[in-house]
This record gives structure tokens, sequence and C-alpha cells, in this order.
């Protein structure tokens, strides 16, 4: 069997929905016709979905906060971490506390962190990434 035009027809049979819907028979769906109910996502797809949003992160906080990328990789990896958890417009709210990042005034900002909402929503995420910020060291460096 031809794969990529069995794909083809597939594509023109069920169309390609980008978010989830449920279908004629009230089941939640996704892409072209994929069952989210019985079948879920694959491991390998949910690390596919992973990568794009990454990089639609990193290229939101390359046209907001271009300074970031002046940061080591830890902090880097911080800032895109609050990022992805809260959307780059969610991580603008941490004015002063970006400032703080922006002057590498680690301390201050590792506090200005740990002192919001946020860090009550999530709790040891937080204070994990706060102590990677003030210390520019991630505790998970080799862990797999």
């Amino acid at each position: 069997m031809d794969a990529a035009r069995l794909a083809a027809a597939l594509v023109r049979e069920e169309g390609i929905r980008l978010k989830p819907y449920r279908d004629s028979v009230g089941v939640w769906t996704v892409g072209v016709g994929h069952n989210l109910e019985s079948g879920g996502i694959s491991r390998a797809a949910a690390m596919q979905i992973l990568e794009d949003d990454i990089a639609n992160v990193c290229r939101d906080l390359d046209a907001r906060l271009p300074w970031w990328r002046t940061l080591d990789e830890v902090r880097q990896q911080v800032v895109a971490d609050m990022a992805f958890n809260l959307g780059v417009s969610g991580l603008l709210g941490f004015k002063n506390t970006l400032g703080f990042v922006k002057q590498k005034r680690w301390n201050e900002a590792a506090a200005g962190m740990l002192v919001s909402l946020w860090a009550k929503q999530v709790g040891r995420r937080a204070t994990v990434l706060a102590e990677m910020m003030r210390t520019g060291v991630d505790p998970f460096d080799g862990v797999a």
C-alpha cells in the first residue's frame, strides 16, 4: 500500500484540524481524525508537539525579550521554562524580576520569582527554577 497516497486521501476526506474538536459522534478528535479518547497520542507525537512548542516559545521570547539570548544556558532555560508554563505574555508580567534578570542580579531575580502567585501555584518547580536562576547551575545535569 502507498501510505502517502492514503494519507493524502484521509486529509482530503477527514480534513485537518489543529485544535481538538468533537467529531460527528461527539468523540474528542484532533489532526486528521485522530481519536483522543481511545488512542490518545504516542510518545513520539507528544515529543514532536513539545519540540514545536519550545520552538514557538523561543521565537516569541526572541521577538519580545531579545536580550534573553545573552544569558548563560541555564538562565535561558529558566526563562524559557517560565514562558512555556505562563506564556510569554504571562512572563512579561514579571516586570521587576525580568529587570533583575536583565541586569544579572540573580539573587533579586530569584527572590522575585519566589514571592509570586505563580510560585504558589507551581510549588517545587518555582523553587528549583529560582535556585537555577540564583546559581546558574542545573541540578539535573547528567540526570536522565
